[in-house]
């Protein structure tokens, strides 16, 4: 029996929702392939920064630190702020703490009527997108913002080490799909973007049986939309990545099928992409599959693939019944339903 610790953070809104189906789907792959968690559990986001002043308190930190990978729920409430107007971000902390370079974004179509795209077919829409995690444009957010002051700055940062763990990540992840690497850039207008796009031409020539392709951030936004089924890997910018995925998840049924992973050379985080969702915390509506999704991701990283492959099996067998849906996607499931679900088909 393969044993592992698991940081289970579950943070703000509907967070602790979904991470209980997500767990409940860990717990049937954990009977089928002779695996074992030991679950510990740690409070951060707006919720505990009301309670203890510290949205991300050491203890948590600790933790993260001594376990062999992390599983995050949501953090962050619109109403809890800092003082210049920020919301709290300790899932963004969690990344640049642990030097989480790569945020990986799955992106794959399970029933034709979860898109608001025509006609395309479950499964056509299948890519994943890498993008940096912790520089970019989100390298300015912890200067203060003045209010009263008659501009404001922030700076786009571009590391070689950063850039070249990213672009590598993204490399041998397309030779396990289709071959193929997009660069996503604004390389004809930004000097930090020429550079970026310097080094991946560099790195692309150590992996020389991918192909690549480089198209500017704006083109990009409308291609998502007209063509999507032509893209496997897509690498890009913290800030254009954070935008894209957005995006890229409204294609095929929205956020709540969205599942992330932020990976680092020693630790990584599991989270649906989401935020906290306040307006339908404890109604029991949420979407579990991002998280669930994302469970799946952790079992990659961790070396349990075929449990990985096994939930994500089981995510396709339950979606390919449209009725088998939460609001969301115009169905009536509740949370807990269409976890049990995809819990059995495990």
């Amino acid at each position: 029996m393969r044993k592992f610790r698991l940081a289970v953070l579950e943070g703000d809104g509907i967070g602790p929702e979904v991470i209980q189906e997500g767990l409940r789907v860990l717990r049937a792959a954990e009977a089928k392939f002779d695996l074992h968690f030991e679950c510990t559990y740690a409070a951060i986001g707006a919720g505990e920064f009301l309670r203890g002043g510290n949205p991300l308190p050491s203890t948590a930190l600790d933790l993260c630190a001594e376990c062999d990978a992390i599983l995050l729920g949501a953090a962050g409430l619109p109403n809890i702020r800092w003082p210049d107007g920020r919301e709290m971000a300790p899932q963004i902390d969690l990344r640049e703490h642990f030097h989480l370079y790569a945020g990986v974004r799955p992106i794959r179509l399970y029933h034709s009527s979860h898109s608001p795209l025509k006609n395309h077919a479950a499964g056509e829409i299948d890519f994943v997108m890498f993008r940096e995690s912790t520089e970019g444009l989100f390298a300015s957010r912890h200067r203060a913002a003045d209010l009263n002051a008659n501009e404001a700055t922030d700076t786009l940062r571009i590391t070689r080490a950063t850039s070249e763990k990213l672009f590598r990540a993204a490399f041998e992840e397309a030779r396990r799909r289709r071959g193929l690497v997009t660069l996503v850039d604004k390389a004809n207008v930004l000097p930090s973007m020429a550079y970026f796009r310097h080094i991946f031409d560099e790195i692309s020539r150590e992996f020389p049986d991918v192909r690549t392709e480089r198209v500017y951030v704006d083109a990009m936004a409308l291609y998502l939309v007209q063509s999507p089924q032509r893209f496997d890997v897509l690498v890009t910018e913290n800030m254009f990545g954070d935008i894209l995925s957005d995006l890229a998840a409204g294609i095929v049924g929205g956020m709540g099928m969205a599942p992330s992973a932020d990976i680092g050379a020693k630790h990584a985080v599991f989270q649906p992409a989401h935020g906290s969702a306040p307006d339908i915390t404890g109604r029991g509506t949420a979407n579990p599959v991002a998280t669930i999704r994302s469970v799946a991701l952790m079992l990659d990283w961790l070396g349990a693939s075929e449990a990985g492959q096994a939930i994500r099996m089981s995510v396709e067998t339950v979606l390919r019944n449209p009725e088998n849906a939460t609001p969301d996607l115009r169905g009536t499931l509740t949370t807990q339903q269409l976890g049990e679900m995809i819990a059995a088909a495990v």
